[in-house]
């Protein structure tokens, strides 16, 4: 059998879970051919037949974690395998249960019977976890690890909060004179753009271990899009001049279909959270970026208007979260004078 195994992905990501098999053992495949369909951390990618073939074994099943360079598929063929898995897979009497030697230890440990437990791994290879559940009786309530884009923002926003002096700043803007029709985004990003113009020190990336800030001249806006399954952050180029991509951009990010290359070097971020609710946050800023801007929801309250008198206008709130280790509290104060200046125009 030759044994094709889960390509590098690019981006470091070390490991894809299946997401759907398109082809079944049996089933002869043309070179380029699509197999499967894999999520990584930021999205789902199709991986091609390598070459053309006829299947012979699947190595995971749909939700199965399979780590780049492991096997993924296996071709009829008298070359041996490319990617046997390391370690004593030998199989008990009667239930068939595949298992590396350090978690057949761990079985014996616990006093769990290889038999009873339920593999997840890839290939059918009961892995730690199914040890310490069947130890466990199996779970009582529903429970299940973070994995694919929940995974990675729970490792990223740790590492965030970690490493960053943050601090926020809020403000409200006037915004009751906008148009019929505004789209607040857009808008947004279009305020952020001159605001980055008045104080170009929060544009800009730091690098805490060389202490090193970098200043930008263009405007790389990532947004924040919020999705059943995580978050993802895709980056609108040179805002400036493709504020007209943008929803197309955050369509893409709904259908996790953008390339890698679409979700990294922001520097600057926006959260519209208000969208959704709430009025003011503290949104994370996650490095190299220094600065992010939270868009609250948009309200009729009461303003003091030019003439002293009291009435009801549609009120934007904002938030201004920023890495003090690299940006004053003055260069934030005066960005966001510039964003509440440009909103109220």
């Amino acid at each position: 059998m030759r044994v094709f195994n889960l390509p590098d992905l690019g981006e470091g990501l070390q490991e894809a879970e299946i997401v759907e098999w398109h082809v079944k053992p049996g089933d002869s495949l043309a070179a380029d051919q699509v197999m499967v369909s894999v999520e990584t951390d930021k999205a789902i990618v199709e991986v091609p037949a390598p070459y053309e073939g006829k299947v012979e074994k699947l190595f995971g099943a749909p939700g199965n974690k399979i780590h780049v360079g492991a096997p993924l598929i296996g071709f009829e063929g008298a070359l041996e395998d490319t990617g046997t898995i390391v370690g004593d897979l030998a199989t008990k009497a009667g239930r068939e249960v595949k298992a590396t030697p350090a978690v057949r230890a761990l079985a014996r440990n616990l006093n769990v019977d290889l038999a009873a437990v339920t593999p997840t791994g890839p290939g059918g290879i009961a892995t730690t976890e199914d040890v310490k559940r069947a130890a466990r009786g199996g779970d009582s309530i529903s429970r299940a690890g973070q994995k694919g884009m929940r995974a990675a923002m729970a490792r990223n926003m740790a590492a965030a909060h970690a490493a960053v002096a943050a601090v926020t700043i809020v403000d409200d803007a006037d915004i009751d004179h906008w148009p019929s029709g505004t789209k607040p985004l857009a808008r947004l990003a279009r305020a952020i753009v001159a605001a980055c113009k008045a104080e170009p020190g929060l544009n800009a990336w730091y690098d805490g271990k060389a202490d090193v800030r970098t200043v930008r001249e263009e405007v790389d806006l990532g947004i924040a899009v919020d999705l059943p399954d995580g978050l993802l952050v895709p980056v609108l180029r040179d805002a400036q001049k493709s504020i007209d991509q943008l929803e197309g951009l955050v369509a893409q990010a709904r259908e996790r279909s953008l390339a890698p290359d679409k979700l990294r070097g922001a520097t600057i971020t926006l959260s519209n959270f208000g969208a959704i609710g709430g009025r003011y946050a503290s949104p994370v800023v996650v490095p190299p970026t220094v600065a992010i801007v939270g868009a609250g929801r948009i309200e009729r309250r009461p303003v003091v208007t030019e003439g002293g008198g009291i009435a009801a206008h549609r009120v934007l709130p904002l938030s201004l979260t920023f890495d003090h280790r690299a940006a004053t509290g003055g260069e934030a104060a005066r960005f966001l004078n510039a964003l509440k200046a440009d909103l109220q125009k």
